[in-house]
């Protein structure tokens, strides 16, 4: 049971991250995609994405993302996600698309740290135009697989706990949000904001809702501005 609780405190710090795209810009063409994130998820935290859209039949993006708690000691927390981004269906403005991505987690506090790989999987669904999108978004952060190491005043408390890889999976955590944008030449600025709660869809993490504003810059080659 400790250890359900300190995995589910890990996953409600890195929720909800996924980069978000304006389907229907102008940028469509644009193979590199840079972006920034502050967001509020029990925490304050940061991120940073790099994207590269692929030639494909379909717009498809694969990315990799670094994001962090605001703290005095750099790296102790973080989360690294690296995965795809595909828009499956568009009629009209209507825009279906979803993202799949691996998740490698670590949070330390004064009892243990935490070494957590996990999957992400969302879909979105929106209308979207030129210099404007509203989205709504669906998804599940689970973990998969999560190695503890125990603190010496820990194990002092609980002289029988062990370190090592925890099964079965635990700590998933459900996101249901809206996206807003808009977008101007290369860069798209959005807002994004929603509810969270655990896989048993009873119990709420600390802070049960998100909220993060960004940008995402395009560019066809690196150092292009256009």
């Amino acid at each position: 049971m400790k250890s359900i609780v300190f995995v589910a405190v890990l996953f409600s710090s890195f929720a909800v991250k996924a980069q978000t795209v304006n389907w229907a810009s102008d940028h469509q063409s644009a193979r590199h995609l840079a972006s920034g994130q502050l967001a509020i998820d029990n925490a304050l935290t940061y991120s940073i994405q790099y994207g590269y859209r692929v030639k494909s039949k379909r717009q498809t993006i694969i990315n990799l993302e670094y994001a962090a708690p605001f703290g005095k000691t750099i790296a102790d927390d973080f989360n690294i996600k690296t995965g795809a981004q595909f828009m499956w269906v568009k009629k009209g403005n209507l825009y279906f698309a979803s993202e799949f991505r691996t998740v490698l987690r670590r949070f330390e506090n004064n009892y243990t740290r935490l070494v957590n790989v996990g999957a992400d999987i969302s879909t979105t669904i929106g209308y979207y135009r030129k210099h404007w999108f509203v989205a709504a978004e669906l998804g599940f952060d689970k973990a998969i697989l999560t190695h503890f190491k125990h603190s010496k005043e820990y194990k002092e408390v609980f002289p029988a706990v062990k370190d090592g890889w925890y099964e079965p999976a635990t700590g998933g955590i459900l996101y249901l949000g809206l996206r807003l944008g808009y977008s101007a030449r290369n860069i798209t600025v959005y807002l994004k904001a929603g509810r969270k709660i655990e896989q048993d869809l009873q119990t709420q993490p600390l802070l049960p809702f998100y909220a993060q504003i960004g940008f995402v810059l395009q560019f066809k080659t690196i150092g292009s501005k256009k």
